[in-house]
């Protein structure tokens, strides 16, 4: 699905403090690249921005106007401010529509895995994949179902290749989601300092054995 924004152009080198005002009054600083156009700095509405990220998702297509001009643009990256969250700067990759482009997608997990109802602990090494994939049909990301991974079992690119409409460039041992056994503390080692006495005798049943 493709939504629209529209972007006013700005020039390029904006100074710090001009891009400090631009985000004052709720604007987000960017660039556009890629297919038929010349690199372009621009500035978009961030509730605009937002809005059309939550209608077409991270991955989705968008109609971005630019002077009249309309291009289909994907988000290649963003920057967002560390305490506020709000974004600091985009860039607008565009895209021919006909043709395959490589993004990375999100990798999310579904259901509770048999074993971690056992106790094992559900583990993601690597939570994105990179796929090549016209623009239109770029996922919003790749669902795996765990429900049966017991522990020990694992599941990586190789599983689930032949599952999906698009190509995987990852390798098929590119390691996806595990279910490993839960990691049980050993119980710390009585010391000699800390081990209970031997009570021999009294003091006066000692004496009493030597005088006999």
């Amino acid at each position: 699905m493709s939504t629209k924004i529209s972007a006013q152009k700005r020039e390029a080198g904006t100074p710090h403090s001009t891009l400090t005002n631009l985000r004052g009054k709720g604007d987000v600083p960017g660039v556009v690249y890629g297919y038929q156009t010349e690199t372009i700095s621009v500035s978009v509405s961030e509730t605009d921005l937002i809005k059309t990220l939550r209608e077409s998702g991270r991955n989705g297509v968008i109609n971005l106007e630019v002077e009249g001009k309309t291009l289909n643009v994907v988000l290649s990256d963003f920057q967002r401010d560390a305490l506020k969250g709000s974004f600091k700067h985009v860039d607008f990759l565009a895209v021919n529509m006909a043709e395959e482009l490589e993004v990375s997608v999100a990798v999310h997990t579904t259901g509770e895995a048999a074993g971690e109802k056992e106790g094992g602990v559900v583990n993601q090494p690597n939570r994105e994949v990179t796929i090549k994939v016209k623009p239109s049909d770029i996922p919003d990301s790749l669902d795996i179902d765990v429900s049966e991974l017991a522990i020990g079992d694992h599941i990586s690119v190789g599983d689930i290749r032949g599952t999906v409409s698009y190509e995987i460039l990852d390798e098929d041992d590119f390691l996806l989601v595990s279910v490993t056994a839960p990691t049980v503390e050993a119980e710390p080692e009585e010391t000699d300092e800390e081990a209970e006495p031997e009570v021999i005798g009294s003091k006066e049943e000692s004496e009493e054995s030597e005088e006999a």
